[in-house]
């Protein structure tokens, strides 16, 4: 069984935002579980609100992926909630590829997969063009840091994902196209040992 470690935001985590509390969608809705239902062990550590990990803060999330043992590929979905907080692509990227190039240096072999978010869209979140384009710009300065670091790079924007009324989170049916695409590419990354 192939060990997939997860690190991003909401959106991995699961975050349902027509809740209350902060509550998650089921685990067979969201993409983490759909991965899960598909065959893979999954590490789940997405979080809400989590920001891009500045430069202190990587040394210890390299030492817990060393520590969750053997994993075949980490996938960080992240950049979102810095543009939220009202960072631009070029600095969003730039702390993606220090943290892409710590977490290859510190690898064991994984496959590294970038995936970017897909772009925004207007709602209660979102409620200027300047953040969509903006968000649409993370995803080609993320691509150019993937093609520095030698990371697999992924357009989530390309698979579909429906968005809620926030403009920002998954909807359930976005879940599912977000997992059908992120299986399409690990099938193509992590072929199946042959005897």
């Amino acid at each position: 069984m192939k060990t997939i470690y997860c690190i991003g935001d909401s959106n991995t985590f699961g975050h349902d935002p027509r809740s209350r509390m902060g509550e998650r969608y089921g685990e067979g809705v969201r993409w983490t579980g759909r991965l899960a239902l598909a065959g893979y062990q999954v590490i789940d550590t997405g979080r809400n609100g989590l920001t891009i990990p500045d430069e202190r803060e990587l040394p210890a999330l390299c030492r817990r992926i060393r520590e969750a043992g053997p994993v075949d590929a980490v996938t960080v979905m992240l950049g979102t909630n810095n543009l939220l907080k009202g960072a631009v692509a070029e600095e969003a990227a730039g702390r993606m590829e220090k943290l892409l190039r710590a977490l290859a240096e510190s690898s064991r072999g994984e496959k590294l997969v970038l995936i970017a978010p897909p772009p925004m869209v207007l709602g209660e979140w979102v409620q200027t063009q300047s953040l969509i384009r903006e968000s649409r710009r993370m995803t080609e300065e993320f691509r150019s840091a993937a093609r520095r670091t030698g990371a697999v790079f992924a357009d989530a924007g390309q698979w579909g994902v429906e968005l809620t009324f926030d403009g920002v989170h998954f909807t359930a049916q976005g879940h599912a196209a977000f997992a059908a695409g992120l299986l399409e590419l690990l099938a193509e990354i992590l072929p199946e040992d042959h005897l």
